[in-house]
């Protein structure tokens, strides 16, 4: 509870109790008291069931409409550099990102456990509702619950996006072409292990920090230097293995990278190599992967390494018509590995 104040009768219930999600006065003082604070913008402090937004300027000369969802239950619910708040923003606008939308509301719903400190759950919202501001986008409507003692896990996070694609934005429409390059935005494997470190109780000389972070941005100037863009992915769960599988899979063609180009900070490789994890299958919060044409990918490379989430982009392979829907890595010695889907959750509760 320290530095946390507010009036009664949540001062008289210092964690969440049952009561929280009944509807009634002490439901009310959770939305007063935690979320309003955390979250006010003039749409959301209607408090309505429902929130009307005009989003006709943002949809007219041929603009689409973009939606998303996601859900969130990472344990535990801080780690370094980030928190449950900032992936449930994050998160949410990155896949919206992801179709070359620019994102502009968020829903949010919290199922919350029984018992888990007021104190913590209004640092949950604080940090949330400034990933949102930093991120320029509003949460202008939302839910809670409440579960009994252990049937949750202190709080999961629920977030629905909407946003708005420009004119002449196809970003995975068009289908990728053997030749064309795999550029990755920066280092690989930092939040799986940030999560993982923290569980682990591993301690490194350099601390581990998420990457977790807001992706339109870099987004649109890839996109500014070229709208033909193939496709472009969030390696989250799964990590970078999966993403590329998918998409190999999906255009039954083959994906070649080279390990010596795959970006992975020192102390994430040590921390993976002790828990016998690939850096591969690592889950990603603040990274993208891109798949653009040839002709196109220096002055991609450029726009990415411009921008404070892609100084340290890449480009890690490229698209091929060998062994069709497989990504085979040429090993940093000559040799060939096959890159296989993660069959499970490596890392579970990470995001």
């Amino acid at each position: 509870m320290s530095g946390f104040t507010c009036p009664l009768p949540l001062r008289d219930y210092p964690h969440v109790v049952m009561g929280h999600g009944g509807g009634g006065s002490l439901s009310r003082d959770l939305i007063d008291h935690v979320f309003l604070p955390a979250f006010s913008n003039p749409l959301l402090d209607r408090l309505g069931d429902s929130t009307v937004v005009d989003i006709a300027a943002d949809l007219a000369e041929g603009g689409r409409l973009a939606l998303s969802t996601d859900s969130y239950v990472v344990r535990p619910l801080f780690f370094p550099g980030g928190s449950i708040g900032d992936l449930a923003v994050n998160g949410t606008v990155n896949d919206l990102a992801m179709s070359g939308a620019r994102p502009l509301y968020l829903t949010a719903g919290f199922v919350i456990e029984e018992g888990l400190a007021i104190g913590d759950l209004a640092e949950v919202a604080r940090r949330m509702g400034a990933a949102a501001s930093r991120a320029g986008v509003r949460i202008v409507t939302g839910d809670t619950k409440v579960v009994e003692r252990g049937h949750g896990d202190g709080v999961y996070i629920n977030t629905a996006g909407v946003g708005a694609v420009p004119a002449g934005i196809g970003v995975n429409s068009v289908p990728i072409q053997p030749g064309d390059i795999v550029l990755a935005s920066g280092t690989l494997g930092d939040h799986g292990m940030a999560i993982m470190s923290v569980r682990e109780g591993l301690e490194f000389e350099a601390e581990i920090e998420s990457d977790t972070a807001p992706l339109h941005g870099i987004v649109a100037a890839m996109l500014a230097a070229c709208p033909e863009i193939r496709v472009l992915r969030d390696p989250t769960r799964g990590g970078v293995a999966t993403s590329l599988n998918e998409i190999a899979s999906a255009a039954s063609l083959g994906i070649e990278i080279d390990e010596r180009a795959i970006p992975v900070r020192p102390v994430v490789a040590a921390a993976c190599e002790i828990l016998g994890l690939d850096p591969l299958q690592v889950a990603n919060e603040g990274k993208l992967l891109a798949i653009v044409p040839a002709d196109a990918a220096d002055r991609v490379l450029a726009a990415m390494r411009a921008h404070e989430h892609g100084r340290d982009a890449v480009a890690i392979g490229r698209v091929v018509d060998g062994h069709p829907r497989m990504v085979v890595m040429r090993t940093a010695i000559g040799g060939n590995r096959v890159i296989p889907m993660p069959l499970g959750e490596q890392l579970p509760r990470i995001c």
